[in-house]
């Protein structure tokens, strides 16, 4: 029989990804915030209403594990069904 293969330990992220990750992330929320906003119905005439978009689903160009250690540090919260919030600053 033969042993089956390890896979090898993850490297952990740098902190400049995950500084660049969470920027990228912060910019996505604020553009969806702005779109949201933008629609009829919200503006200086009819009352200013603000968004309430609170969780995304974070940008494609990085990987699972980027969130996820982002999550753990505890900059980012797990929302459920793939959508991330910002956490605690």
């Amino acid at each position: 029989m033969t042993e089956p293969e390890e896979t090898p330990p993850a490297e952990p992220h740098t902190k400049e990804e995950l500084k660049r990750a969470l920027k990228a992330f912060k910019k996505r929320m604020k553009l969806t915030r702005l779109d949201d906003e933008s629609r009829l119905g919200y503006g200086p005439m009819t009352g200013g209403e603000k968004s309430g978009v609170v969780a995304i689903t974070p940008p494609n160009q990085y990987p699972q594990s980027i969130w996820d250690a982002l999550a753990e540090k505890g900059r980012l919260r797990y929302s459920g069904h793939g959508m991330y919030e910002l956490g605690d600053p």
